[in-house]
């Protein structure tokens, strides 16, 4: 939540009317503000903190809230990128630039800060796209930066596997029915799934960038596939217990 309002809407609809547990708010994006006004309005959704140093999207673009010019493109914004690949060349990568510890420690500071300030009820945080691999100090320093604000739920070290609910599916009956095949067939245990709740908006241009030009459409059938009745009726049925990540926080 936070880059644009059609995810906003999309992510409060999924909890409202579907099985959605959790959000993460991106806090340098224009719709922060509206994010944190519906979360507000709904003190038990679970909240964490998705720390942003990348800016991927061709048509929204994000900056640092703190003055650091070595986390930036030419124009000022976060690189698109965190390490080069087969659309994207290094200079557009955060990995291969220039970056300096000490503005990516006062960006995330700040990040987390200002998150806490209009949300107390974060519970974890995770980095945005990886950026904490371009190097094993930015990695350190992220996750001591999670523990000394206590926003880190110990996400790598919780006793719980990942499944994809609509993998490889490209229409809402496709994903309807995936996902309710993986429910039907989950065995005893914890179990994280994640994705992207989104809607088209009139009015608002979807967001894109090259490779994930169809992304707004997807993340739109996320939100109906999440709201399904189907996966609800099987998730009681089956008696699958939905939790957010606050439930399983320091959980060894």
């Amino acid at each position: 939540m936070g880059f644009s309002h059609a995810v906003n809407v999309g992510c409060i609809k999924a909890y409202e009317e579907g099985i959605l547990t959790t959000v993460e708010v991106m806090v340098p994006c224009d719709h922060f503000m509206e994010a944190v006004e519906m979360l507000n309005k709904h003190p038990d959704l679970d909240v964490g903190i998705h720390l942003t140093l990348n800016s991927e999207w061709q048509n929204i673009r994000w900056e640092p809230i703190t003055n650091a010019s070595s986390l930036v493109d030419p124009y000022g914004y976060f690189y698109p990128i965190t390490w080069p690949d087969e659309h994207d060349p290094p200079y557009l990568a955060l990995g291969t630039s220039n970056w300096k510890l000490e503005e990516i420690e006062k960006e995330l500071r700040a990040q987390i800060e200002l998150a806490l300030m209009h949300l107390p009820q974060c519970s974890h945080s995770t980095p945005h796209m990886g950026f904490h691999t371009i190097s094993p100090q930015v990695s350190r320093l992220t996750f001591n930066l999670m523990k000394e604000y206590n926003v880190d739920a110990n996400l790598r070290m919780l006793p719980m596997k990942r499944v994809s609910l609509f993998e490889n599916t490209t229409t809402l009956e496709e994903m309807v029915a995936f996902a309710v095949n993986v429910l039907e067939n989950l065995k005893a245990g914890t179990w994280e799934v994640y994705d992207h709740p989104g809607m088209i908006i009139e009015g608002e241009e979807p967001h894109w960038h090259i490779g994930a030009e169809n992304d707004a459409k997807y993340r739109a059938l996320v939100t109906k596939a999440l709201t399904s009745k189907e996966l609800q009726e099987v998730i009681e049925r089956r008696n699958i217990k939905l939790v957010g990540y606050k439930d399983l926080k320091f959980c060894q």
